[in-house]
Parts: structure tokens; C-alpha cells; sequence
């Protein structure tokens, strides 16, 4: 007698294969969205629009991740390990966007931050090279500052017991450390001309471009004061970074003058 055996089909959830696929997929999306703005194969709005259709993507393989275990456990078919995959891979990929926009629901909507506010430095060969579609060169005026005093009141000019071209050397020098793209680097002339550093400075992970510019004044004690301005090339919201940028350069600049 020939016993037949009795084969049973562990079913899998279809909802955790596809957020597994989601969540996997808006990886690619992303990275492509900042390489292809970081080689200027893709203009600003573009590529925030295919960013965000990465993590929309993430999000919604997340949403389903979520229910695909609810389901697998109510029914006990296969897809827990990857729901639980799809969850990490999103979670991964939303958590440093959504803490970045955290952090700027709570700051003012500023794109143009300067240390002086009242003559703050001009763009010259950035308000050449800017595009037409970015943001204003011109200072945005007494409304932007008094938003910027309360919100970054430590945002200040840094007068050093330095000269101005050894001051405009060292800053300089922090700009190239930085890997920012210099456009324009005028030495000052004693009393005579201020010196100037003009830069596009990309963010670290999206490559998103900010222009910066440093100017060195002579001091009437001999010394240099260094004023620095960081605009956001597009948006109407800087998430902090411009003052962040600030605020590094001129806590870098003072520590290199404390070595000599």
C-alpha cells in the first residue's frame, strides 16, 4: 500500500513582500535623486521632488511593514522577517530627514543669515553665477535680522589680534579644508580694500548648494574682523543650516588663531 503524504502550503503576506520592496526601492531613488543634482544632470526642484518620492516611498513600504505584522501574527503566515527588514530600511532612511525637519519646525524661516546685519557682505561674482531661478542676492533686511538675533543670537563677527591677510589666509585655508567651491578669493589691501572669499558650500549627504561669502576688515587697532553670510541658493527655509555653518567656520577660525 503506497501512503500518501500530506504536503501543506505555508502561505506568505503579500503586504510584507511589498513594503519589503518599498522600503528597498526608495534607497536607489534617493541616491539617485542627490547624484544626479550633485552633477548637475537634475535642477533644485526636480530633485526635491524625486527626493521626496523616495521617501514617500520609504514611508509607505514602512505603513505596510506595520500592518504586514499585525497580519503575520493574526494568521500566521510567513513575511515577519520581512516586515521587520522593511521597517529598519525605513526607518533608517526617514529618521535623519524627519529629525532635520524636526529641528526647523522650531526655528524661523530664514534663508540669508550674516554676522552683520546692517552691512552685511555682498555677493559679486556669486550674484553673477547664481541662476536665475534662486533666491535673491540681496539681504532680505531688518525683518529677516531681528527673526535671526532671536533665534541665532550668537551669530557675530570675530575680530582677531591678527592682520588682515593673516586673516584672510587663515580663513581661506578653512574654506579649502572644507572642500567648499571657491569662486573668488580677494587679499585685502591694508586700509584700503577689504578682502573677500566667495564659496559654494554643498550640503554633507544631498549635495543641496549654499553660497557663502567671508569679508576681512582692517581694524582701527590694527587687528582684522572677519563677517561671514550663508544663503540658501533655493527654498524658503534654511532647517538651521546656514547659522550652523556659520557658527562652525568661526569656532574653527578663532581655534586655529589660539595655536599661534
Amino acid at each position: 500500500m503506497i501512503k500518501r503524504r500530506l504536503y501543506v502550503e505555508e502561505r506568505e503576506s503579500r503586504m510584507a513582500r511589498w513594503s519589503f520592496r518599498l522600503a528597498l526601492f526608495s534607497v536607489p531613488v534617493i541616491i539617485l535623486a542627490a547624484a544626479l543634482y550633485r552633477f548637475g544632470a537634475l535642477d533644485f526642484r526636480p530633485a526635491l521632488v524625486t527626493l521626496g518620492a523616495g521617501l514617500g516611498l520609504a514611508v509607505l513600504g514602512a505603513v505596510l511593514a506595520v500592518c504586514a505584522c499585525v497580519s503575520v501574527w493574526e494568521s500566521g503566515w510567513r513575511g515577519m522577517g520581512r516586515s521587520i527588514g522593511a521597517l529598519a530600511i525605513a526607518v533608517g532612511v526617514v529618521a535623519g530627514p524627519a529629525a532635520v525637519l524636526a529641528r526647523g519646525a522650531m526655528l524661523p524661516p530664514l534663508t540669508d543669515i550674516s554676522t552683520d546685519a546692517v552691512d552685511p557682505p555682498h555677493f559679486r561674482a556669486l550674484g553673477i553665477a547664481r541662476p536665475r531661478t534662486a533666491n535673491p542676492t540681496t539681504y532680505p533686511g531688518e525683518s529677516a535680522a531681528a527673526l535671526q538675533r532671536e533665534a541665532y543670537p550668537g551669530i557675530k563677527p570675530v575680530d582677531l589680534d591678527a592682520t588682515p591677510d593673516e586673516a584672510f589666509n587663515a580663513v581661506l585655508a578653512l574654506v579649502q579644508k572644507r572642500k567648499w567651491r571657491v569662486l573668488d578669493a580677494i587679499p585685502p589691501r591694508g586700509g584700503l580694500r577689504d578682502g573677500q572669499i566667495e564659496a559654494v558650500a554643498p550640503t554633507p549627504l544631498l549635495g543641496f548648494r549654499n553660497d557663502v561669502v567671508i569679508r576681512v576688515r582692517a581694524t582701527p587697532k590694527g587687528g582684522s574682523r572677519v563677517d561671514v553670510r550663508s544663503s540658501s541658493r533655493y527654498g524658503i527655509h534654511d532647517l538651521g543650516e546656514n547659522a550652523m555653518r556659520i557658527t562652525s567656520l568661526m569656532a574653527d577660525l578663532a581655534a586655529e588663531r589660539r595655536k599661534h
